[in-house]
């Protein structure tokens, strides 16, 4: 592909973006006027799941183009931009084990660690890093004490077709507010950008590339500081390649589903008193991973763990002490046991005040008696969506509008019935829509309007799902990039607790 585009799952990336422009200028003078190469950097980033979805994504599928573009013979660099670890369904079993074992097949030349990578704890982490078969890069890291953290590389320069790759890496400089590093440091963006960029470049690097795990506010001060010729980057999810005039960026969605090329045409000349100046064109190719053929020794290993995990969905990890009604009458129209066990688990996993569970997002339609086993696949068929726990600063105002948007359509026995925790509203249906909830208590004390709770939510209502939209008026603390599987979660709290005795207690009043 020769054009720049740009394809938002979200957000469009603001003034970068050039859309429909065919990309054909260099940094420099002409390729033609010396010697040159072409030299391949292709990328990945935010794959979690093992196998594919519709006929695209996945490890095989990713392996499949690695291997045959490593197979063009053209000299390459393979990147991998982060997450990867986790919010995977079996990573929250083998905490990402399987996933260095599948990056293995295709392992790339450089990998910068997400804040994902650090959702197991510090220790597991680096479990996986002595597993993995592919260099860490992340000039940012450093330990509590401020020296470098064994076994990662700030940066490095690779010789590719005859030229000088200068590449150094970037993690999210707040991990540690989304995910448990522990005591590693990260340091800021820009000052990292900065003295790697002046090291690579004092060094001899013809063209600087920096790999990052960064947010696209930062990659976009990245790109406009002109430090880097490349910027390489994860954590958006967005299939997004953009490129200047001066500078590229890209970032290749996520789950494999898509993964870029940038093929540069590199030249080198010299000038009549002796200098050598290098330029480079870059082009863009954008591999369909539908269109990909699955890699067979990592297909082999995605269904030997796909067999795996379904073992272990069917491992029980609690009882019932009470009954637990799903039936989507029950928790679409009033308080239930199971709607509370669910806001429970996830207003603990985020430390947040109070937590809203739509109704509609639990499907399994069932009753389970006191003394019944609950398998890690009930928690699944209950919570099927793959949602992510997220949180947000909220006004009392705006937490009153969710739960008032939670009672609009309670004739229609809609989904965004709200099950809660935390809390307790009371609603009159027969009042107009918007004036229906007469009163709330966060903690015990009246609710605030003025006042901010952290409230926890799954990523569907918080991107304005079932009518949700005043959770998007609030401080985002943990967004769908930062947060954990909701199912996980609760798995987890299950587990935990051994016994669920949650009941209905009073949560939610219907005059």
């Amino acid at each position: 592909m020769t054009e720049t585009t740009v394809i938002s799952r979200r957000k469009a990336f603001g003034a970068l973006a050039a859309t429909g422009a065919a990309v054909a200028s260099s940094s420099g003078p002409a390729a033609a006027q010396g010697a040159g190469a072409t030299v391949t950097l292709l990328l990945v980033n935010d794959i979690y799941k093992m196998s594919e979805d519709k006929g695209r994504g996945g490890f095989a599928r990713l392996s499949g183009i690695v291997k045959e573009e490593r197979a063009k013979g053209t000299p390459m660099l393979y990147f991998h931009a982060g997450d990867c670890f986790s919010p995977s369904l079996m990573s929250g079993f083998d905490q990402g084990e399987h996933i260095v074992e599948l990056t293995n097949f295709a392992a790339p030349d450089v990998f910068v660690p997400g804040n994902h990578e650090f959702d197991f704890g510090k220790d597991i982490y680096f479990k996986r890093h002595a597993q993995s078969k592919f260099p860490y890069f992340a000039a940012n890291m450093r330990q509590a004490d401020g020296s470098p953290i064994p076994g990662h590389k700030d940066n490095e320069i690779f010789e590719r077709g005859g030229f000088k790759i200068g590449v150094f890496g970037v993690a999210l400089p707040y991990t540690a507010q989304l995910s448990s590093p522990g005591d590693i440091k990260f340091l800021p963006t820009m000052d990292t950008v900065r003295a790697q960029a002046k090291l690579l470049r004092d060094a001899g690097a013809d063209i600087v590339v920096c790999c990052a795990h960064t947010d696209r506010e930062e990659d976009n001060a990245i790109v406009r500081s002109r430090l880097v010729d490349i910027l390489l980057t994860g954590h958006d999810h967005d299939l997004a390649v953009a490129f200047d005039g001066r500078a590229v960026m890209v970032e290749s969605n996520e789950e494999g589903n898509y993964v870029t090329a940038i093929d540069l045409a590199i030249s080198a000349r010299n000038s009549s008193d002796g200098r050598r100046t290098v330029s480079w064109s870059p082009s863009f190719r954008i591999n369909d991973s539908k269109n990909a053929t699955p890699d067979p020794e990592t297909l082999a290993a995605v269904k030997k763990y796909e067999a795996e995990l379904s073992k272990e969905l069917d491992v029980d990890i609690g009882t019932t002490a009470v009954p637990l009604d799903s039936t989507t009458i029950s928790v679409r129209t009033r308080e239930t046991a199971i709607g509370n066990l669910f806001a429970d688990a996830i207003k603990a996993s985020t430390g947040a005040d109070v937590a809203i569970v739509n109704g509609g997002g639990i499907r399994a339609n069932k009753q389970y008696p006191p003394g019944q086993k609950l398998s890690r696949r009930d928690i699944l068929t209950e919570l099927p969506f793959g949602n992510v726990t997220v949180m947000v600063e909220l006004s009392g105002a705006d937490l009153k509008a969710a739960l008032e948007n939670g009672v609009s359509l309670y004739e229609q026995r809609a989904g965004r019935f709200a099950q809660v925790s935390g809390m307790t509203y009371e609603f009159d249906p027969k009042l107009p829509v918007g004036q229906r909830v007469t009163a709330v208590t966060v903690a015990g004390q009246p609710l605030d309007p003025a006042k901010t709770y952290k409230v926890a939510a799954n990523e569907f209502i918080l991107a304005g799902g079932d009518g949700y939209t005043s959770l998007g008026k609030g401080k985002v603390l943990i967004g769908l990039t930062d947060g954990k599987l909701m199912a996980n979660e609760v798995m987890v709290y299950v587990r935990k607790l051994g016994e669920v005795t949650s009941k209905v207690e009073g949560r939610i009043a219907i005059k």
